[in-house]
């Protein structure tokens, strides 16, 4: 299948929220919550993606003739390109029924690994997720990174157990989802974490530990202090504040405080090879995909997966011999026009 034939598929099979749009960029979805929409005015979502588009990038073809290499190493997993597929839960609340948290991940878990990039999972209420996740990890080797939310410590400190046989490359935990209203209304309380809370968190994942919901820099340097290995520039889709600005907008400065101190990946609206290459060039070592991924899965299962990473590595590879990179190392900020 090509991915306009996977994403008129999908459009029979999800929704009623999601549109399966030919480019997902946030404006037809808007503020459907449930849904995939973003919060409030709905405007956060199409921001992330329009502040892409904005960019422009930097042509010079006066360079040796040879093939782009798209591979890269991440937390020790050699990658086919710097591209993970993002956490999603609550797939029938906001997606439809087709799948259920479960057989989601099964599939997303088991069709980036063989595409050659890994996969985020996500988390929910119910206990069985994760020990699903837990299960699923155990099968393939540890490839895939399972996301924590900020529960509270002694629910975050089981999780974190539960997750040590399975042996993942790296644990995550989306910060940003405190702004979530099951999380706000839990007792005992969860959603925000103080540095020193965050500190306990990372030493019981005993793994690399990923802070996803960064949007400042001073939100960078306090995820360096807490012990993050890597931090993800993330506003949550727009799902969690409106009126907030792009990740776009915000990654170079993150970058500049704390770029080689830990690794930087960037989500929200990238959805082309040509968005990843933007995104490494600002100085990203990877980027998130989530959305996309979802269309690619509900349309036509692992084959979508495929489909998708093909597409996104084919179109990163011209992007990089267009401008003289020849490999992900060689990418740098003088290929975008401005900078």
């Amino acid at each position: 299948m090509t991915y306009q034939e996977v994403q008129a598929s999908a459009r029979g099979q999800i929704g009623p929220y999601c549109k399966s749009c030919p480019v997902c960029n946030g404006i037809a979805c808007k503020n459907s919550i449930p849904g995939p929409g973003s919060k409030g005015s709905g405007t956060v979502a199409a921001r992330n993606y329009q502040k892409w588009q904005e960019l422009s990038i930097n042509m010079d073809t006066i360079c040796e003739t040879k093939p782009a290499d798209t591979s890269c190493e991440l937390f020790g997993y050699k990658m086919a390109l710097p591209v993970f597929a993002a956490p999603v839960g609550a797939l029938t609340m906001h997606y439809g029924d087709k799948y259920a948290d479960m057989q989601y991940n099964e599939i997303l878990l088991d069709a980036c690994a063989k595409a050659g990039i890994l996969a985020f999972t996500g988390d929910g209420v119910n206990p069985a997720i994760m020990e699903g996740v837990s299960e699923l990890l155990k099968k393939s080797g540890g490839l895939g990174v399972p996301t924590v939310k900020p529960w509270n410590m002694e629910l975050i400190e089981k999780k974190m157990e539960l997750l040590q046989p399975a042996n993942p490359v790296a644990i995550a935990m989306d910060i940003d989802a405190a702004g979530l209203p099951f999380l706000k209304n839990m007792t005992p309380p969860a959603g925000s974490k103080t540095v020193e809370q965050l500190q306990q968190v990372a030493a019981w994942a005993k793994k690399p530990f990923i802070l996803k919901g960064i949007m400042t820099v001073a939100g960078a340097k306090k995820a360096l202090e807490a012990g993050a290995s890597a931090i993800i520039v993330s506003n949550h889709g727009g799902r969690v504040l409106d009126q907030c600005p792009s990740t776009a907008e915000v990654l170079p400065a993150i970058v500049d405080a704390v770029g080689g101190k830990m690794t930087i990946l960037v989500d929200g609206g990238i959805r082309s090879g040509i968005d990843v290459f933007k995104a490494l060039a600002l100085g990203a070592d990877g980027v998130l995909i989530a959305r996309p991924f979802v269309n690619m899965i509900y349309g036509a299962g692992a084959e979508g997966v495929q489909v998708y990473v093909d597409k996104l590595k084919a179109e990163l590879a011209d992007a990089m011999e267009m401008c003289g990179a020849h490999t992900i190392a060689e990418i740098d900020r003088s290929m975008i026009f401005g900078y």
